[in-house]
């Protein structure tokens, strides 16, 4: 982060010579962003020490979805029925919410949720 930091034009406190503070990084009110540098986000710099430097960041990029390839597909009908009837007995024992049991039926289970079941399930029958 010091590299960075120095690269930057900002002062690091791993750069002091007998009080070396590392965590600590100062921005001085008139900083701009070096020629070569692209900053994607806003940074509010402020006049005293005595308030954080802010650092605003839009989330412009949508939080990913999962794939239909990511949902559960069976190549036959006994294995579905065998899973859905694995995830029940799991609702009828009150290890897993019925949501899970839901969200299977409704085909938006993933395998990666039906793993991650597999093991709460197993931790809370002990």
């Amino acid at each position: 982060m010091g590299a960075i930091a120095r690269k930057l034009g900002i002062t690091w406190g791993g750069d002091w010579v007998g009080s070396i503070d590392r965590p600590h990084f100062e921005v001085k009110s008139n900083w701009v962003i070096p020629k070569g540098y692209k900053l994607e986000e806003q940074v509010i710099v402020p006049t005293s020490s005595a308030i954080k430097v802010q650092l605003i960041v839009e989330d412009n990029n949508p939080k990913p979805t999962e794939k239909d390839d990511d949902k559960m597909q069976f190549s036959n009908e006994t294995t579905k029925a065998a899973v859905r009837d694995y995830l029940k007995q799991a609702v009828d024992k009150k290890l897993i919410d019925k949501s899970h049991l839901e969200k299977f039926n409704a085909g938006t289970l993933t395998g990666g949720d039906f793993e991650g079941l597999k093991i709460i399930m197993a931790q809370r029958s002990k």
